[in-house]
């Protein structure tokens, strides 16, 4: 039986452990609904995405011209949730992920190679196989350039372009985040619609087509003489904090979304629909000091929503104890 914990005078608290799992008697609940990933999501009932009908218009405007969506917005108004809202409503599979930050570069999301993986594999290849005559010596020299698909694989980027029978939902995190030239660097190959992987090009011609690893999977995309080609142009939603500007000509090429901070009445919905009535009856004085200390600090959403979970499932924390835990400032280091 786990002993009570004692407190910074030497007694031992007599507050509820009921909801501990921890060092108390809980067994390890359901999480919330916004932290199931992606195996338990796919049993799961899909969760309901609140829009404002201008707001779903801006994002029909970008499908239909087959441009990038923009979105932007403080820190937890949804931007990134949005994607795979869009990728279970048209369904679409799995959304496709890059997440920028200022070390990334447009290869990382087009392709990766393991030019060391290769080079190693070859070399255990020649000293097993030591050639015995012409024919041997031919067929060593086809095979080395053969499995040069195993040693490449398709980035994000580079896999929504592949993709073949339906388009695929990419994601492009935090892109304000990225180096001043990946933005216009990224236009060009959205523009174009394509992409040229030189390990494969400069290659003879009958060496050029391999089929190459996707992200997320282990099926295989074929692309012929070094060229990844789109067929169906991805659903691109870019996300943005605000934290700096882009480039004109970038922005032309783009549907912008701007998702303002929720207001009271959005805030209850959002409870609603991810927690339930009776999570809701039970959270106005939460939603109060949240939207108050929101007025004045950065906070987010899910702030909001795990708070109120955390009532919910019977956690004895007082009011300040939730703010101190899971509603504190995001603009500072450490709680006060």
């Amino acid at each position: 039986m786990p002993q009570a914990p004692i407190d910074e005078t030497g007694d031992h608290s007599d507050r509820s452990e009921a909801w501990w799992v921890f060092r108390g008697p809980s067994e390890l609940p359901e999480p919330p609904p916004w932290r199931r990933f992606p195996a338990a999501r796919r049993s799961a009932q899909a969760q309901h995405y609140l829009m404002q009908s201008n707001e779903i218009a801006v994002v029909n405007a970008a499908i239909h011209l087959r441009r990038p969506l923009l979105v932007t917005g403080r820190p937890g108004t949804g931007k990134s949730s949005l994607a795979r809202a869009i990728a279970e409503d048209l369904g679409l599979g799995e959304v496709l992920r890059w997440s920028v930050n200022s070390r990334s570069t447009l290869a990382d999301a087009l392709y990766r190679y393991d030019a060391v993986g290769r080079l190693r594999q070859a070399s255990l290849q020649r000293e097993r196989d030591i050639p015995r005559g012409p024919a041997r010596r031919l067929r060593r020299r086809i095979g080395q350039s053969a499995d040069i698909g195993n040693y490449l694989r398709l980035g994000p980027l580079g896999t929504a372009l592949a993709a073949t029978g339906k388009p695929r939902v990419l994601l492009i995190d935090e892109l304000d985040k990225s180096d001043i030239d990946l933005p216009n660097d990224l236009l060009v190959v959205l523009e174009e619609g394509e992409f040229e992987i030189p390990e494969l090009a400069r290659l003879s011609e009958h060496e050029q087509t391999a089929d190459v690893l996707a992200t997320g999977t282990r099926e295989r995309v074929r692309v012929h003489r070094g060229l990844v080609s789109c067929e169906h142009f991805p659903i691109v939603i870019m996300t943005s904090n605000g934290e700096r500007d882009f480039p004109p000509a970038f922005l032309r090429r783009c549907v912008r979304l701007d998702l303002p901070d929720p207001d009271e009445a959005k805030l209850r919905d959002i409870i609603q629909h991810n927690l339930g009535e009776d999570a809701l009856a039970g959270a106005d004085d939460l939603i109060q000091t949240f939207l108050h200390k929101a007025a004045v600090q950065s906070l987010a959403t899910d702030q909001l929503l795990a708070a109120v979970h955390l009532r919910v499932t019977g956690a004895d924390l007082s009011v300040n104890e939730l703010l101190a835990s899971v509603m504190h400032r995001l603009d500072e280091a450490f709680p006060s």
